[in-house]
């Protein structure tokens, strides 16, 4: 475990990128309709509901993390939904909840981007997905 000399926060990684103060999540939620609000929070309360998972910022999105593991980004918040990429160490390709899927050129890491528009779109399927990401998988 490594924690920034400058904002405290502890990561897996030594010099770990981060937004080290720069950008709160209560900056990244400034200004965004109240529907777009309440699929965050249907998200989080959905997450914290199965683990201690913890958020903090990056440059540009809003990380959730679980035991120092960011297994999560928000990456965008729309008027009308949100949209997460949930990290992986495989590639899923036999789903129907996520939009686009990846490898991250030159490393192990597998992107899976999920556009949620409706709180039923968090359903069973996404929710093995969520389990998948706080078991490591």
């Amino acid at each position: 475990m490594w924690t920034c000399p400058q904002c405290q926060q502890n990561f897996l990684k030594t010099n770990q990128s981060h937004a080290c103060n720069e950008k709160t999540v209560a900056d990244f939620l400034a200004g965004k309709s109240e529907y777009t609000l309440m699929l965050f929070e249907h998200f989080i309360n959905c997450l914290k509901s199965k683990a201690d998972v913890h958020l903090n910022t990056i440059k540009t999105m809003i990380s959730i993390e679980y035991e120092g593991r960011r297994i999560i980004y928000i990456s965008q918040l729309g008027k009308n939904f949100i949209h997460a990429v949930f990290i992986f160490k495989q590639l899923y390709p036999d789903n129907l909840c996520f939009i686009k899927t990846g490898q991250v050129p030159g490393s192990n890491q597998f992107n899976h981007h999920f556009r949620m528009y409706f709180k039923e779109d968090l359903n069973d399927e996404v929710e093995k997905f969520i389990n998948l990401a706080l078991e490591g998988a």
